[in-house]
Order: structure tokens, then C-alpha cells, then sequence
């Protein structure tokens, strides 16, 4: 255990020692963040999943900055000159940027200005300029180096050659950057202007044509927009500071008395910053507040990603999935409870066809035929006129009608996860497979497709992928774990995400299933091939069995605490299963007596919660909802209107509603709650909330609807 990680760590975090250390421990032994959190609470001291993340990113930054160190480490022994301070202060240096001063003087790079003159010899003469020596003439120092054999032809190409050689020392003196450095962060502004000749192609950018404000105010929407502008060749962006009142600081740091040589320094100082520190300076500052951006906006799209991963399931019932459309008709499939598609076909109801009489009795026959209790229906184009259609169907009492989102099952149906689930099946049937079951298990389905896809969040093309990806595939971890799974109906894909698994296991487990039946309890993981003692401690206790022998299987309860439960139960004089029942049993329960060395209250808190309410789902219940019938294209909204809306995304600068015209309105984070500020638009709305808003203005020209949120 690295002691030196551990006091980093509880610097940045603000978590004790022992948190750190235990936690660490777990980690480097293979346990995943939501077992550790969810039953590893002794060990910790109660740390959540956000708090175990945090250890864990920042385990992964230092184990991949002390890479960084033993590579600048070799290379400089390589170069024979790694001192013993010099390793020492490497050793000891846990900042990345502070590493990459240190390294700069020794960093392999391409032949400079000041290269070419150390192979001319006139090192020494930029060292005695740097002393600024008033007493000794410099043509007379400078003409020593004069050698037409090394090049130098004359006294001014030795003196440019000594500048050239101190212009370089300047930039790559750490307090000569950090200095530069301080003016950045103080009072650097970003500027973004239109390419003159690209301006009339360049409209959706118009808001950047000419603008700047101070970089540290800039919001991560407003930066990453004006990268994407610049990335596409529309608009120049710079980050700038008072480049006269920097430079002559720097001057001031080197330059010493009034002569000749301090004139010379001066030159060579002022060149230092305009040619390669302010640029390399700027350089940085652009790529820090850019990592900046990514990181709020990743963060903005993992928070909307897990509430929608975390929106509320129908549950199992037969459902009818209908992937609404005009020309080529709406693709209707039936489904069981379980989620099997048992039929397919086509209707066309709508223009250009207007076969309504057929579609309405083949509906009607197929709810039915299959005994359908609820109908998914997209709500990508045509979305609203056919649930509207279908609305004035006589369905038998009880069919619930729902709208649902269908971003990215057009990227789901084409995907080889659906090719392998559905292959004699085209897009078609699949996209409306993947509504269908969307309604039933949003969290099920989602996790089949490419968060990315899902269109939660922004500008989710222009942040680091690898960050993204990363940032994503924890928070589709951390849903699926906090749901838990039906060890027997959950699909390969779902399975991958289970703490402990992932592809090759998870595979395993349904191709055991496949060949023995469903699992008849947890124990049966352990005949799994390759799932041996360590996945299954990570897994079991995220993994459910319902109708196994033994009840706490299809609870969060993890088989290593079974025998504290029994051990209840016993001295109660009632089965496991008496006990999970009857309230009165579990109140006389007094869990101090079950205290162990290794089990704590927190664990035998959470037990005793779990037996009152065995694999309860932390999703609500669903709930129905009508858009206005007063609306069904832009063109019916009209300010003043008040409409009900769902919420179906977040952005750090407001809320987009879908009001039911197809074009998303936005309630700027102005007008969620209009007299009070409101730094993050979370803390009023969340993703799928029903609002009442009220129109402000609609711009057809743009297609742009401004909202403002109603008394809800």
C-alpha cells in the first residue's frame, strides 16, 4: 500500500485516513465501487459510491502520473544528468503540470533556434550577456566567438545567437512560466470571431461572430461552442491577456541595471514571451479550460443519463410496441411480460396511405389476441397522431396507452447486440421491440445502446470520448447494481454490467441458463464455468432469484449475511421466510445483539431494511401523462399559453420540454425559478419531471420555443 497515495488522497477528498486506506485496499484486491459500498460499509465508515469513485479516479491519476514520473525519470538518466536532488524532487512531485516544467529543459524535441547556436559555441557568450557585466564592451566579448569554421560570421549573428540561447532559457524557467501562468489565470478573456469569408455559411454560430468574456466566467455550453465553431472552420478563438504589462514583468524578473548587455536581455526576454511562452502558455490555458468544459459537461450528461436509466418500469406485463410513421407506416409488435417478441406487423393509418379502418381492427384483434395490458408508443415523427389514434380505439378497460422516448432505438436496432438478439428480423421490428420494452424496463433496454446515442446531454461529440466513455459506463454500472437483476430473465448485455462480471461471464451465465433451465437459486452461480469465489462475492448480492428455496435469493440481502438473518430467525423461533412477512417478528429484532467484529450497524441496518421490503426497486411508480390538445405543431404555440411538458433534457444553461410539437422548447435557467439564482438547473427540474410551462415566445424561423416554468 503506497502510504504516499493515501495522504494525497485524504488531502483532495477530505476523508480519513482509515476511509482511504481500507478503501484502497478493496480496490487494489478487485472489489468494484458498488460492492464496496453497498457491503463493505464497515470497512469505509459508510463512504457512498460517489465518495468511493472519488478514491478511485484518484487512485487511477496517481498510478498513471507515477508512470509519467519513471518515463521523465529514464530519460533523463539516459541523458546523464539525474542528479540525486534532481530524482528526489521528481520522486516527491505529484503535480502534472509542475512535472512537465521540471522535464522541460531535458524533453526530447525538434532542433530550435537555440540548438543552433550551442552547435555555433555560443553558449558561453549568452552567459556572460546574462550577467549584464556594464563594464565589458560586448562586440568586444561577442567578437571572440566570430568563426566562419562554426558558422558565426559576424558579431551581431554571435550576439542574435546568445539571444536566441537566453530567449529559450526564459521559456523553459518554471518561475518564468508560472509567472505568465499567474497572469492567464487572473485575467485571461477568450475572444471568438467569424472567418470573414465563411460568415454567411457560418449562421448557427452567429452568437460567436464577435464576442469575448473573461475565460474564468466562461460557461463549459458557451466554450465547447466556440471550439466546435472554430473545429469547423468558422470562427477564430483565442484566449488573450495584457501582453505588454506580462512581458515587461518578465523583463523585469531578468533584466538587471542599465547597459548594453540589459538591453540585449531585454530584446531577448520580450522574444522569449511573444514567440514561445505566450503561445505555449496560451496553448495550456486553452487545453486546461477546455478539460474544464468537458469535465461539467460530462458530469451534465452522466446526471441526466442516470435519471433516465432510473426512470420509473411498467413492470412485466404483455405489451403492445408501436415505432410510429407516416409513408412507411407504424411497425407493430406484441410482447409477453417477459419482454418476447411474438408477433410483428404493419399499419397504415395515417397519409399518405390512410388505411385507418384496417389499422384500428388489426389493433383491436391484436390487443386481444396476445392479451395485451399497455401500448408503447414512439415519440419520434408521427409519434403523437398515433397515440392519438390509437387513443380513440375501443380497447377493452385497463389498456393503458403510453408515449415513450425513442432516441436511440433507431441506433439499437442497426447494432450488433440487436442483430444477435433479433437476426431474422429487420430494423423495423427491432426499433419497436426496443419502445415496447422500454416501457417495461427503461434501464433493461437502455443499457444496450451507446449512451452517447441517447441525446441526454450536450455537445457530447465535442468533450474527450475516452472521458465520456469512462464517466458513462460508471454510471450505467452504478444503476444496474443499485436495480439489481433477475438472474433469469436478464439479458447477456444487462448482465455485463453487474459488479464482478462482465462480457465473457455474463455470456456464461446465459448460455448456462440455456442449457439447465432457469437458476433455481443463487448458490447454482458457483456451477457457472470460469465464475469462481471472487466474482461471485462481487456479484451474488446485485443478482435475483425469485422462487428460489431460499428467500433472502431474491433480496439484496448478500449470501454472506444469510446466516446472521437465520440466526434472527432462530431466536425468534420463525423461518427466514416468517420473518421477511410479519412486521411484528421484525420489530422485536434488537440488531446490537448481531454486532460482530466484522458486521456493523450499517450492514445490519441495511438488512433489516431489505427485509421489510425484499428486492424493492428504487424506481417510483409510473406515472401517465397528456400532452395539451391545444397544440400539435410549432405553429399552434402561442405566448401566453400554458402546456403541460415532460423534461427531456438538462443542460447547465437550462431545461428542453417537450411539449408535444415535435420541436423542444427551452427554459432558460433564468426563468426556472425567476427572482432567485439558480447555479445548476437541477436544482429545480429533473430529467422526465412532468411541468406545467408557460410559452414566453416562439420563433418559427429558427424554430425556437422560450419557455418558463409554471407553478408546479
Amino acid at each position: 500500500m503506497n502510504t504516499e497515495y493515501i495522504q494525497i488522497i485524504v488531502r483532495e477528498t477530505g476523508l480519513k485516513e482509515h476511509q482511504v486506506e481500507n478503501t484502497l485496499k478493496l480496490l487494489e484486491n478487485g472489489a468494484t465501487i458498488p460492492f464496496i459500498s453497498r457491503y463493505r460499509k464497515e470497512s469505509t465508515g459508510g463512504m457512498d459510491e460517489v465518495q468511493v469513485t472519488e478514491v478511485s479516479n484518484a487512485l487511477e491519476r496517481l498510478e498513471t502520473l507515477a508512470k509519467r514520473k519513471e518515463t521523465v525519470i529514464g530519460t533523463i538518466e539516459g541523458l546523464d544528468k539525474l542528479t540525486p536532488e534532481l530524482k528526489n524532487r521528481i520522486e516527491h512531485c505529484w503535480d502534472a503540470t509542475e512535472l512537465e516544467d521540471i522535464y522541460a529543459p531535458y524533453k526530447p524535441h525538434r532542433k530550435t533556434r537555440a540548438d543552433a547556436a550551442r552547435e555555433k559555441g555560443l553558449e558561453p557568450l549568452a552567459e556572460f550577456v546574462m550577467k549584464q557585466n556594464p563594464y565589458v564592451p560586448l562586440d568586444r566579448e561577442a567578437a571572440k566567438f566570430v568563426s566562419k569554421e562554426k558558422g558565426v560570421a559576424d558579431v551581431d549573428e554571435a550576439l542574435q545567437g546568445a539571444m536566441d540561447i537566453i530567449a529559450e532559457q526564459v521559456s523553459l524557467d518554471e518561475s518564468a512560466r508560472n509567472l505568465v501562468r499567474s497572469g492567464y489565470r487572473r485575467e485571461a478573456r477568450i475572444y471568438s470571431k467569424v472567418v470573414k469569408s465563411k460568415e454567411a455559411d457560418a449562421q448557427k454560430f452567429r452568437d460567436w461572430f464577435d464576442f469575448n468574456e473573461p475565460l474564468k466566467h466562461c460557461a463549459s455550453h458557451r466554450l465547447l461552442a466556440m471550439r466546435r465553431g472554430e473545429a469547423e472552420g468558422f470562427l477564430r478563438v483565442s484566449i488573450e491577456i495584457d501582453d505588454e504589462k506580462t512581458s515587461d514583468a518578465l523583463s523585469r524578473k531578468y533584466v538587471r541595471g542599465k547597459s548594453e548587455a540589459s538591453d540585449l536581455v531585454d530584446e531577448a526576454v520580450q522574444d522569449s514571451y511573444y514567440r514561445l511562452l505566450q503561445p505555449s502558455v496560451e496553448n495550456e490555458f486553452a487545453a486546461s479550460s477546455k478539460e474544464s468544459a468537458d469535465t461539467e459537461a460530462i458530469r451534465i450528461f452522466a446526471r441526466n443519463l442516470e435519471q433516465l436509466l432510473m426512470a420509473s418500469p411498467l413492470g412485466q406485463k404483455a405489451v403492445m410496441g408501436i415505432d410510429p410513421g407516416f409513408r412507411t407506416g407504424c411497425k407493430v409488435v406484441c410482447l409477453d411480460a417477459q419482454g418476447t417478441l411474438l408477433h410483428n406487423e404493419a399499419i397504415y393509418p395515417h397519409p399518405p396511405h390512410n388505411e385507418a379502418r384496417q389499422a384500428a381492427a388489426k389493433i383491436q384483434a391484436l390487443v386481444e389476441q396476445y392479451h395485451i395490458e399497455a401500448i408503447a408508443i414512439g415519440n419520434g415523427t408521427a409519434g403523437r397522431e398515433t397515440k392519438e389514434f390509437v387513443e380513440r380505439l375501443r380497447l377493452p378497460a385497463g389498456v393503458q396507452i403510453y408515449s415513450v422516448n425513442e432516441d436511440g432505438a433507431s441506433i439499437y436496432s442497426a447494432s450488433k447486440t440487436a442483430r444477435d438478439e433479433f437476426p431474422d428480423y429487420d430494423v423495423t421490428v427491432r426499433g419497436a421491440v426496443s419502445i415496447g420494452r422500454r416501457l417495461m424496463d427503461p434501464l433493461a433496454e437502455l443499457v444496450k445502446i451507446d449512451p452517447s446515442s441517447i441525446g441526454v446531454g450536450q455537445y457530447q461529440k465535442d468533450v474527450n470520448q475516452t472521458e465520456l466513455k469512462h464517466s458513462l459506463d460508471q454510471t450505467v454500472i452504478s444503476c444496474v447494481n443499485r436495480v439489481g437483476v433477475n438472474l433469469n430473465t436478464a439479458s447477456t448485455h444487462l448482465l455485463t454490467y453487474i459488479s464482478g462480471l462482465g462480457p465473457q461471464l455474463a455470456q456464461n451465465i446465459v448460455d448456462y441458463r440455456t442449457e439447465n433451465g432457469p437458476f433455481k437459486s443463487r448458490k447454482e452461480l458457483m456451477k457457472v464455468p470460469r465464475l469462481g469465489a471472487k466474482a461471485f462475492e462481487q456479484a451474488a448480492g446485485f443478482l435475483r432469484v425469485p422462487g428460489s428455496a431460499q428467500p433472502l435469493d431474491n433480496s439484496a440481502v448478500h449470501p454472506e449475511s444469510y446466516p446472521i438473518v437465520e440466526k434472527m430467525a432462530a431466536d425468534l423461533k420463525c423461518s427466514v421466510e416468517d420473518l421477511m412477512k410479519s412486521a411484528e417478528l421484525r420489530a422485536k429484532i434488537d440488531i446490537n445483539k448481531y454486532v460482530t467484529k466484522t458486521v456493523g450497524l450499517p450492514t445490519l441496518t441495511d438488512i433489516m431494511q431489505e427485509l421489510e421490503k425484499p428486492g424493492r426497486d428504487p424506481r417510483g411508480p409510473l406515472k401517465k401523462f397528456e400532452f395539451s390538445n391545444e397544440v400539435h405543431t410549432i405553429e399552434d404555440v402561442k405566448p401566453g399559453m400554458e402546456l403541460p411538458g415532460i423534461i427531456s433534457n438538462i443542460t447547465n444553461f437550462g431545461a428542453f420540454v417537450d411539449i408535444g410539437v415535435h420541436v423542444k422548447g427551452l427554459i432558460h435557467i433564468s426563468q426556472l425559478a425567476p427572482g432567485k439564482f439558480i447555479k445548476d438547473p437541477t436544482q429545480v427540474v429533473s430529467l422526465q419531471q412532468q411541468v406545467l410551462v408557460k410559452v414566453l415566445s416562439v420563433d418559427l424561423e429558427r424554430q425556437r420555443i422560450s419557455l418558463a416554468l409554471g407553478a408546479n
